[in-house]
């Protein structure tokens, strides 16, 4: 079942985070800097906290934030944190929840989906370029 995050859930995202983190080099597993992270989250009433329920509990997860483009003069939104648990990988899981995500984002009027994926996460990027996402020349960088 894919529902709307809530505060219960917390716990079982940050956890889901830290198997996202592991594979990716840019981030560092802190479960409560990833706790306040997702709390901020859900306190803010445009962004959108999804999870994947299953008998185990949650076993996936995907945030959407609302940013405006002036490139598009309107409202766009940012994917971050998609992850599905390794156990439950290749099974579709992972495609529903990005569907589910992409509806939202419709529902919500934004007219462009932006999302960063590890440029050596060969199957990520496969995955992303089936569900009608392109490579853009525009590279992430941070500032910390």
């Amino acid at each position: 079942m894919i529902r709307r995050a809530c505060y219960d859930d917390i716990d079982a995202m940050a956890g889901l985070l830290s198997e996202l983190f592991a594979i990716e080099d840019d981030f560092s597993i802190d479960i409560e800097k990833q706790s306040r992270g997702l709390k901020l989250l859900l306190d803010t009433p445009s962004a959108i906290l999804l999870v994947v329920e299953s008998k185990e509990g949650v076993i996936g997860m995907a945030t959407l934030q609302t940013l405006i483009s002036t490139a598009m003069g309107e409202k766009v939104g940012l994917i971050e944190d998609v992850i599905v648990s390794e156990a439950y990988r290749g099974t579709g899981i992972g495609k529903a929840l990005l569907e589910a995500l992409i509806a939202e984002s419709e529902g919500a009027g934004l007219k462009r989906l932006a999302l960063g994926a590890d440029h050596r996460n060969h199957k990520a990027i496969a995955f992303y370029q089936k569900q009608r996402f392109s490579i853009s020349n525009m590279g992430l960088m941070y500032r910390l």
